[in-house]
């Protein structure tokens, strides 16, 4: 099968969280056997524009080095949609392109295009920011992926039914696992962005005090770090290092003893359910977490066996002080959470799942030819 993936960037990562699932399923779904071309938009890349603005060529180093099968290509704004998706029989849009591109091909579709057309949301705009996800056209495009099932349940109440389906991330443990040999290791480490005030208090109540408190050292990496947060992180004694290449979070996670899980506000209160790709990262390389309140409502982990729950911040750090004296309890934390992610949440899983349900649709109408028997 020929799968085409319209993607806001595939090389670069800066403030694109999705960029590691992106990589890894579409990996596994070559290595499946199919023929997988992933497209990103030239000129309108702000991730990418922003990854060289900062770091060059030097920037894509570690992307090429990890996944030297992926070979990404741009087209200009103004490119034939009908050529970009020759010969394709599956499609995919992700929610972060111009809504004139995910509109243009829509009508492609709507006109007999042959393949299967789906839209892919990865964010909480459907709920933060509706009339931004209402402005695409979706009307021919055959179903919605969404990465968890509090936002399937949006778009069923906007109408799509039984042609929203969940499709969750999951971990790249092809490239994201445990040290093959051990290194010492100390402190805690973070790894995300600060975005615009989702969980600054959050994040000051669940990782800035404990860590303090508990006597850890905290090493963090991300982007978009404005003034008054750099002087937060200051005053707390943070270690901020700027940005860390994803392909880079292994080796990084292999030198701390644990990390911890902050969702966005809108994970919590709006989108319950939802993780950050960064805890199946962290339980794919076997690095123990502690998780801020966030309701597993789909059961996808094991709540006390693959990470520990903090309910306060008090507790939070009660959790790292037992993890920091705990070599057994590190240890069992680290297995039980690989153990999850092999077993249900890798990246060959969400591929395979993705085939199920192209599998599960009846076939595309084809075009009868003129003058053929009815």
């Amino acid at each position: 099968m020929r799968i085409v993936y319209f993607t806001h960037s595939l090389l670069s990562c800066w403030n694109h969280g999705n960029a590691h699932f992106l990589r890894g399923v579409l990996r596994e779904l070559g290595a499946l056997g199919h023929d997988v071309l992933a497209l990103e938009p030239e000129g309108s890349n702000w991730s990418l524009a922003n990854l060289m603005a900062d770091h060059g060529e030097a920037g894509l180093a570690p992307f090429r080095h990890a996944y030297p099968d992926l070979h990404p290509r741009s087209y200009a704004s103004d490119a034939d949609v009908a050529e970009l998706t020759d010969g394709a029989d599956l499609v995919i849009v992700h929610e972060w392109n111009d809504p004139a591109l995910v509109a243009r091909i829509g009508r492609l579709r709507a006109e007999g295009a042959r393949f299967t057309l789906f839209f892919h949301d990865t964010h909480h705009r459907a709920v933060s920011d509706p009339d931004a996800i209402r402005a695409f056209d979706l009307s021919g495009y055959d179903g919605v992926l969404a990465f968890g099932e509090a936002l399937s349940d949006v778009y069923r109440r906007w109408g799509w039914g039984e042609r929203v389906w969940t499709w969750h991330e999951a971990a790249d443990i092809r490239h994201f696992r445990p040290p093959e040999e051990e290194e010492p290791r100390d402190g805690l480490i973070w790894i995300g962005n600060w975005g615009d005030g989702e969980r600054t208090a959050e994040l000051e109540e669940f990782l800035f005090r404990p860590a303090a408190s508990a006597g850890l050292p905290l090493d963090i990496y991300g982007v978009r770090y404005p003034q008054e947060a750099l002087a937060m992180l200051a005053r707390h004694g943070v270690r901020y290092h700027g940005w860390a290449a994803n392909a880079a979070a292994p080796s990084l996670f292999a030198r701390h003893r644990a990390t911890v899980h902050v969702p966005r506000r809108y994970y919590t209160q709006i989108l319950p359910g939802i993780p950050t790709i960064r805890m199946f990262e962290a339980l794919a390389c076997g690095i123990p977490l502690v998780s801020a309140p966030w309701e597993d409502s789909e059961g996808l982990f094991r709540p006390g066996e693959d990470f520990l729950y903090a309910r306060s911040g008090a507790e939070m750090t009660d959790h790292l002080r037992a993890i920091a004296a705990d070599a057994d309890l590190r240890a069992s934390l680290a297995r039980h959470g690989l153990e999850t992610v092999r077993s249900r949440h890798s990246c060959a899983h969400r591929a395979r799942e993705l085939l199920a349900i192209v599998d599960s649709l009846a076939p595309i109408p084809q075009p009868q030819l003129a003058g053929s028997l009815a």
